[in-house]
């Protein structure tokens, strides 16, 4: 797989199901189980000034502009959920600046320009040399000091459950370390029934953290690992409990 082809393979589905995506409030299974973790992984927000990568429709981007952000960018490859985000800015105006743009290169961003940065789910659309090129421009763009929060599906996930209700990636029986970097097909649903396509380019936990290395944040991450809670189950039991007891996914927060 080249890295035209995964770059090409995002931008097309997203484009084709940007408004699929649009909501007011948590609906999707990982506005549950992952977006208010990472979000409270990302405060203190007030008064920051930050840089939201892979912000799709904006529902993230919103939530950190609600939280105190003095200003608030929004990135996406996708032209279609960049024009999704932008219509909803403009019927309530938070002041938030969206952008068609590439994580692996922010030329836009001067150095130490930015206080926080959040990827929330970017880098399963990432190879992993990707990873390293965007995780080096987050780098770059942050102050000293400055914060990287990012969430990715639990690199066990996907070969702990078979492609079922209600999140799944389709992966081989095997392959966690011999499959890195090949692109697999997923499937997350909502409450309400429908579901979203989503998709995963797999690394392993060592990928990651030799990333980040690699970029030079040195210091110690904070690492959590995301699951469905008993708060989740006694919301709904029915859509809740298939996932229970399996890493879904993980939030980690660096510091430059």
């Amino acid at each position: 797989m080249s890295i035209l082809n995964n770059k090409d393979s995002t931008i097309n589905l997203y484009n084709h199901t940007a408004s699929d995506w649009v909501r007011g409030q948590a609906l999707s299974l990982s506005d549950f189980t992952a977006r208010p973790f990472v979000l409270e992984m990302c405060e203190p927000i007030n008064q920051l000034q930050v840089l939201d990568l892979g912000c799709g429709e904006g529902y993230c981007t919103r939530e950190l502009r609600r939280r105190g952000a003095t200003r608030v960018y929004g990135i996406d490859s996708s032209q279609a959920m960049i024009a999704a985000a932008n219509l909803q800015e403009s019927e309530n105006l938070l002041g938030i600046k969206y952008e068609v743009g590439c994580a692996t290169n922010l030329p836009q961003f001067g150095d130490g320009e930015i206080d926080l940065v959040v990827a929330v789910f970017l880098f399963n659309y990432l190879t992993i040399a990707q990873t390293q090129e965007c995780m080096k421009e987050v780098a770059r763009v942050l102050h000293p000091g400055g914060r990287f929060v990012f969430s990715i599906p639990h690199p066990s996930f996907p070969y702990m459950r078979e492609a079922a209700y209600p999140f799944y990636f389709q992966v081989e029986d095997k392959g966690y370390f011999s499959k890195r970097d090949q692109l697999f097909p997923g499937r997350i649903w909502k409450r309400d029934g429908s579901w979203l396509n989503v998709q995963l380019i797999h690394k392993t936990l060592e990928d990651y953290f030799n990333c980040l290395l690699m970029a030079n944040f040195n210091t110690m991450p904070i690492l959590k690992e995301l699951r469905v809670t008993p708060e989740h189950i006694a919301l709904d039991e029915s859509f809740f409990s298939p996932l229970l007891d399996l890493p879904l996914h993980l939030a980690i927060q660096v510091s430059k």
